[in-house]
């Protein structure tokens, strides 16, 4: 048996994770047909067969589960050791990771990377925009604005004044459908741009927010649904009416608020780092230079 290749395990691992190779392929940045190899290639070394394909699917074997078992250990430990080498680094220079949904990486974040550009020329930003819960553990990302409270207890989160969001159209497309005056009015005519998620539960929970603030909806009613940053873009083209947070709204001219009086749904942001890098000194200017960029994002609720 030869020695087994470290990234052909991480491909082990992100496979048994992700539950297919296209998944995985997505997750790693490779593509499919590579990561194919490299599970092929493990198999030879270590002399097993680790997956079984069941028509389009790939079914994990007795060895590949025991194996990953090992490989999440392995994966630990090297996330240990890179978390313990970046929190050695004192030098204001490298790379600085930061996780933001796609909405808030292409219109929040633009102004604060020209900022950090100017305090600290020597730190590259590299964004990771996905709408997903980066894993700050596994190093995925150094820090992440998200919405939710962290609860894993080497993370450490700052929580930021809360973000609103509410409903936003183009002018012209509001005079198109008469400019509602009632959220039941708006439920009537406008046609709504949605989020896309496989399972509907994103737009589940959008039309019963928008119900319980006066915009009787059903999830149906989403004529247009897509990710994030294309849905906003698809506002901003004047194709319909969508929910965004305040704080990208306010980056984006071309859009105005609908109802705001009715609509106004709290957001709660969280900026989160791991606990041992934030004695990095890059990570920690990073993340200050957000912190105080969040502080004063004009996200707080709208007055009628």
């Amino acid at each position: 048996m030869d020695a087994a290749d470290w990234n052909h395990i991480k491909a082990l691992l992100a496979v048994l994770e992700a539950g297919s190779l296209s998944a995985a392929a997505r997750q790693l940045g490779l593509a499919q047909p590579t990561l194919g190899r490299q599970i092929a290639a493990l198999e030879r070394s270590l002399g097993v067969t680790l997956f079984e394909r069941a028509g389009r699917s790939l079914l994990p074997t007795e060895a590949a589960r025991q194996l990953g078992a090992h490989a999440r250990e392995m994966g630990q430990a090297a996330a240990r050791l890179m978390l313990a080498a970046t929190a050695q680094s004192e030098a204001i220079e490298g790379q600085v990771r930061v996780a933001a949904s796609d909405a808030v990486a292409a219109h929040v974040l633009p102004p604060v990377l020209r900022h950090l550009r100017q305090v600290a020329a020597g730190i590259t930003v590299d964004v990771v925009a996905s709408n997903s819960i980066s894993d700050l553990t596994r190093r995925e990302a150094d820090i992440a604005i998200r919405h939710v409270q962290p609860t894993e207890p080497e993370l450490i989160g700052r929580r930021m004044p809360d973000d609103h969001a509410g409903l936003f159209a183009t002018g012209a497309y509001l005079d198109s459908i008469g400019r509602p005056r009632t959220g039941a009015e708006l439920a009537k005519r406008a046609e709504f741009i949605g989020f896309l998620d496989f399972g509907g539960e994103a737009n589940r929970l959008l039309a019963a927010e928008l119900t319980a603030r006066g915009v009787p909806m059903t999830p149906t009613q989403f004529a247009r649904s897509t990710e994030g940053a294309v849905a906003w873009e698809w506002v901003r083209r004047g194709l319909g009416v969508g929910v965004m947070q305040l704080a990208v709204a306010a980056a984006t001219p071309e859009v105005e608020p609908v109802l705001p009086e009715v609509v106004q749904i709290p957001i709660p942001v969280w900026l989160v780092t791991h606990r041992e890098v934030r004695t990095s000194r890059r990570i920690r200017l990073v993340f200050d230079v957000l912190a105080e960029a969040l502080a004063q994002l004009p996200g707080g609720p709208t007055r009628a």
